[in-house]
């Protein structure tokens, strides 16, 4: 992990706003703003800088050196990104071009003392896609993409006239913008079905690989975090996208394969259960033991004597 000791905060949507040369906002909480208007003046806040707000950015003609885009697209038409409060940034601007290079699209950003005493307050966290990496972007159709500019579109035209019911409406839009995220990303994870096989393979293999090399074993369990750096995904895209195509998450993919290389040894070796534990990572049998119960419902000694 990089730690970056001149990582700045861009703490108001205010100075944001500043930084990219966009006029004064009408709320201070929440904004959107035009991609075309952008013009990042050359600071070197990009380099490593991190906000204190929600920031959700619709796309269009990507041609700047933004760090994001996956290896395989479905859709081209439109791309997003969701970046949650406090990680870390790095964008690089071009002193000729600034941002102006980006292409069309739309930016919205939302500080979450926005979202006090409302649901969403809670239920953002639920949003796995605010924890992926930029090179896991959200692709969309053109029909996908139109249903997301219009919500952008019904938030700016609510700030500008400020009254008691402001802030739930704009919520509201908020909250079926997310959900609209949370269906697309479902459906890009299904569509990119040659991809994904080819993920499962390689993972598989992956597994294979861990439990058969005593050197690896001698760090521990493999983790998640392992797996999803060694496919170059975020270990939430990882888990997100297994979830969905396979009903398991990454790590149920790491107990199952486990299990198994486990059954494997308690019924081809004369290693004690004590042995077996160690040798597949443990570094306490009772570990062990618990989870081969709570898979097989029976504890590892039993299930060896079941076969004798």
């Amino acid at each position: 992990m990089e730690f970056y000791t001149d990582m700045q905060t861009i703490n108001s949507l205010s100075e944001f706003h500043r930084l990219l040369s966009i006029p004064p906002h009408l709320h201070p909480l929440v904004s959107v703003v035009l991609v075309s208007e952008i013009h990042a003046i050359n600071s070197d806040v990009w380099q490593h800088f991190s906000t204190d707000f929600y920031t959700i950015s619709l796309k269009n003609n990507i041609q700047s050196k933004v760090k994001y885009g996956q290896q395989y697209y479905d859709f081209d038409k439109g791309t997003m990104t969701f970046i949650a409060p406090k990680q870390v940034q790095t964008v690089e601007v071009d002193t000729t071009n600034a941002y102006e290079s980006i292409g069309i699209g739309y930016v919205l950003i939302f500080h979450p003392d926005f979202l006090k005493k409302h649901p969403l307050q809670s239920t953002i966290k639920n949003y796995g896609y605010f924890s992926y990496s930029l090179n896991e972007a959200l692709h969309l159709s053109q029909q996908e993409e139109q249903n997301i500019v219009e919500i952008f579109q019904k938030i700016e035209k609510e700030y500008q006239h400020i009254d008691k019911h402001t802030q739930d409406i704009i919520l509201s839009q908020i909250d079926l913008l997310l959900n609209y995220c949370n269906r697309f990303y479902e459906r890009q994870f299904i569509t990119r079905k040659a991809v994904n096989n080819d993920l499962l393979s390689k993972m598989e293999a992956l597994l294979n690989d861990y439990f058969s090399n005593t050197e690896t074993l001698n760090s521990g369990l493999p983790t998640v975090e392992y797996l999803a750096n060694q496919l170059n995904y975020s270990a939430n895209y990882l888990s997100d996208m297994l979830r969905l195509l396979t009903g398991q998450s990454a790590q149920q993919h790491i107990h199952e394969k486990l299990i198994e290389k486990a059954k494997e040894k308690l019924l081809t070796t004369n290693l004690s259960v004590s042995e077996i534990a160690y040798e597949l990572g443990f570094e306490q049998p009772q570990s062990f033991n618990r989870l081969f119960k709570k898979k097989t419902e029976m504890s590892p000694l039993k299930y060896r004597q079941s076969f004798n």
